[in-house]
């Protein structure tokens, strides 16, 4: 009851079901493509910068790249030097982040309308004249090697997840970590540096989101002064790549000092474009999402095998997983956690899902993306990845209506087809056993 009066009341405060969120588009002469949605209810602006650039997009030896250019694009330019984005967006009001995924990198901005000109002074400094030092570059490279230690190798989780994508991916970049090896980050050439940077940071490889107290002219008018000027380039070279059919399981084991165990199992799914992707975020919800969900149900509160258990999949642009993970137990062998786990899976497959774990399920979805819609940044981030990930940014305002046309036997199809053995990856961290008194 509490869920759907919350529902409610948030349905009451945003666009209606099926209302399309008012959004201009323009492509400026370089190729940079700018959508804007003007809300004026707070003095304040989102801005954020897709680039389409990300691990997919590098190659064996310069893994990591678009993660690294993440932290060196705070490290100064001609005009804003090192550290002056962050000192003076924050002198102004505002705060920044940015996120790099396997597929894109992505700078967020939120500040108050009177620093738009400096929000695209400081962008365009950064896009058309950043900084190469040789000493802030090995600086940083220590940084990220830094963050590789402390989120991959000493991190069991971490860990794990880089192996168990190694094992699901025999010939698509998506095999490998988006902090990136070891080897290929001691590594790195400024030329490779240059070369990375020329092609994922050109304006035509770029989506700018603006959101919030703006107008058309004035967007336009900025963009034009500060960004049209800044030359296009050829872009990262395509994917071509893709990843066979896997034709049978899949399994890696880590055996190294932690105090429980841990599980990790991958499918193969389609990129988040495909028609099957709705369906797929669908199940997930009705397998992981709170107390009540089928794998919360079996293996943390009845069975007592998992102290947590979670299941989803990322936006990709090329085909990727559906991935479920457990924390096991101390006490518990993992062997159990993963028959458990296969179960659930297979009576979803076998028997599908029922009505009401459907409406809980669309209720839930909905929740989450009004939720976002409350925000100027929500919608920044949510608009831009409908046009790079769904391939346009219109079927935002579709999303319920996908959620409305969906049923419980487009949940089993898609548990069938994907949930197979043959497409199963399986990971497992086991404790090493200590000598006593060690």
């Amino acid at each position: 009851m509490v869920l759907v009066l919350l529902f409610l009341v948030m349905l009451a405060s945003l666009p209606g079901v099926g209302q399309t969120l008012p959004v201009t588009t323009h492509t400026l002469s370089n190729g940079m493509k700018i959508l804007i949605h003007e809300d004026h209810d707070i003095p304040n602006v989102a801005m954020y910068l897709f680039y389409r650039i990300g691990s997919r997009n590098e190659r064996p030896g310069t893994t990591g790249l678009s993660h690294f250019f993440e932290h060196m694009m705070f490290n100064g330019a001609r005009k804003y030097g090192p550290k002056q984005f962050d000192i003076q967006m924050e002198k102004n009001g505002g705060s920044n982040n940015a996120y790099t995924s396997r597929d894109v990198t992505v700078y967020t901005d939120w500040f108050p309308r009177t620093a738009l000109e400096l929000m695209f002074d400081m962008e365009a400094d950064r896009i058309r004249d950043l900084s190469f030092d040789p000493k802030m570059i090995e600086s940083e490279r220590g940084v990220v090697y830094s963050e590789r230690r402390s989120s991959v190798d000493n991190n069991n989780f971490g860990l794990l997840y880089e192996q168990l994508n190694a094992a699901a991916y025999t010939a698509h970049p998506y095999g490998w970590p988006v902090v990136g090896w070891a080897s290929d980050i001691e590594s790195w050439t400024l030329e490779d540096l240059k070369n990375h940077f020329r092609a994922g940071y050109a304006p035509n490889n770029c989506l700018l989101v603006m959101t919030g107290s703006v107008t058309r002219d004035d967007v336009l008018a900025l963009a034009k002064k500060h960004l049209e000027s800044i030359p296009a380039q050829e872009g990262p070279l395509p994917v071509r790549t893709r990843e066979p059919d896997q034709t049978g399981e899949r399994r890696v084991t880590i055996v190294k000092p932690a105090q429980a165990p841990l599980l990790m199992m991958s499918y193969h799914v389609p990129p988040s474009r495909d028609a099957d992707h709705v369906a797929l975020e669908a199940l997930s919800t009705v397998l992981s999402d709170g107390r009540s969900s089928r794998l919360y149900r079996r293996l943390v509160d009845g069975d007592q095998l998992a102290l947590q258990v979670n299941a989803g999949q990322q936006l990709s642009l090329d085909p990727g997983q559906f991935l479920l993970t457990a924390q096991v137990r101390p006490d518990v062998d993992p062997a159990r956690a993963e028959k458990a786990l296969i179960e659930e899976l297979e009576s979803v497959r076998k028997n599908g899902i029922t009505g009401q774990e459907l409406e809980k399920a669309r209720n839930q979805m909905l929740t989450d993306l009004y939720r976002d819609l409350k925000t100027i940044a929500g919608k920044a981030n949510r608009l831009g990845q409908y046009e790079i990930f769904h391939g346009d940014h219109r079927k935002l305002s579709e999303a319920d209506q996908r959620l409305e046309k969906l049923t419980a036997a487009d949940v089993k199809r898609v548990a069938e087809k994907y949930f197979d053995a043959k497409n199963r990856t399986v990971a497992t961290l086991i404790p090493e056993k200590q000598e006593s008194g060690q």
